[in-house]
């Protein structure tokens, strides 16, 4: 996935797959230390010292669980006919002996079959179980048997300066491949270019590169805390950034993926209209009376909007409590209620401000 924006992000996804095998270092043996006895055979003592460490032990209790999603995209139709179907592929990560399988949304979206690769190599068919675009994440399910299972940490306890490791299938030809860095920041929001932020990201500067999307970002006791969704490729005056690469928090994707695997999608609130988000360059080159909300376009014929009186060409401003702008999207800020809610939206008609209360819908993220 591309996303839109000045900052160049980028999903993790390519195509392929390829064989990882995970490096272990034997114990080595340290001098001998001779000690001669008069009158007796001369002893020699061994020391060793167990090298094994804790970054190994923690890609041992979860690489098995890390698999490579491959899917099938149909093509698409043309002026010279049909396009030949394309294949992409990302990362994901057991979480359940049932089957279930995590991974970005932005990873399987428009995917017509969807296959996964276990660590081994084996390939078997997977089931979309329900995704949310806006939390870019999917659950997958296979009906084989797995080989392991991760489990899930708590994201909240994360500080910077920890040591993470990154696993997952870069460029999709190098499978499972590990890499290890540390949590640069924790809460960080990612403006997606569509309207909306993904909020409370993990930063990190382990390696994620094209592919990884979907795989798991672990801690030293081997327990998912974040699942690798982008990175950033460059600032807007075209100069290399290095190390930036952002996870969904666990807990997050946690409380997700229970929604999706007990209903098949996330709870989202809907309010029923199309709209443009207007910015302060927006308002002053339109002469707009609000520097920043969501200019209505069009309403959904008997939709929450259109039920509660909003029209076309009114500019949504305040959403409950929260005044929109530059940190406070129209998305992100009405996703903090729940479907069935009555709230308050402020909002602005010609030269007349106004309040208007919508009771919201739902909205279905499949």
């Amino acid at each position: 996935m591309v996303v839109a924006g000045a900052s160049g992000l980028t999903g993790a996804v390519a195509g392929g797959v390829a064989m990882y095998s995970a490096l272990r270092r034997a114990p080595s043996a340290a001098a001998p230390l001779i000690s001669p006895t008069a009158g007796s055979q001369t002893r020699v003592q061994i020391s060793t010292v167990n090298i094994e460490t804790d970054i190994t032990q923690a890609v041992g209790k979860i690489g098995q669980a890390v698999v490579t999603v491959v899917g099938t995209v149909p093509g698409q139709p043309g002026f010279f006919g049909t396009s030949p179907d394309s294949t992409v592929s990302g990362s994901g990560v057991i979480i359940s002996d049932q089957g279930y399988i995590l991974t970005n949304n932005h990873v399987i979206q428009g995917a017509s079959q969807i296959d996964v690769l276990l660590a081994d190599g084996t390939r078997i068919p997977a089931a979309l179980t329900g995704a949310d675009p806006y939390g870019d994440l999917a659950v997958l399910r296979v009906q084989s048997k797995v080989p392991a299972v991760a489990s899930l940490g708590n994201s909240d306890t994360l500080k910077p300066g920890e040591t993470v490791i990154a696993i997952g299938s870069p460029l999709g030809d190098l499978k499972n491949t590990v890499t290890v860095g540390v949590v640069s920041a924790t809460g960080r929001s990612i403006d997606t270019g569509q309207g909306y932020s993904l909020e409370g990201l993990i930063q990190t500067d382990a390696a994620i590169n094209h592919g990884n999307s979907g795989g798991p970002l672990v801690n030293l006791a081997g327990q998912v805390i974040g699942i690798n969704t982008l990175i950033v490729n460059s600032s807007s005056s075209g100069d290399l950034a290095v190390g930036l690469g952002f996870a969904l928090p666990a807990n997050t994707v946690r409380a997700e993926a229970d929604q999706i695997i007990a209903t098949g999608k996330v709870s989202r609130p809907y309010l029923g209209i199309s709209w443009e988000w207007v910015t302060p360059d927006l308002a002053s080159a339109y002469n707009l009376p609000v520097q920043w909300g969501a200019y209505v376009t069009q309403l959904d014929t008997g939709g929450p909007a259109d039920r509660a009186g909003l029209r076309r060409g009114d500019i949504i401003y305040k959403i409950g409590d929260t005044r929109l702008d530059e940190t406070h999207p129209y998305m992100n800020t009405l996703f903090k209620y729940t479907p069935g809610k009555t709230i308050p939206l402020g909002v602005q008609r010609g030269s007349q401000s106004i309040q208007v209360q919508v009771t919201l819908g739902e909205q279905n993220t499949q």
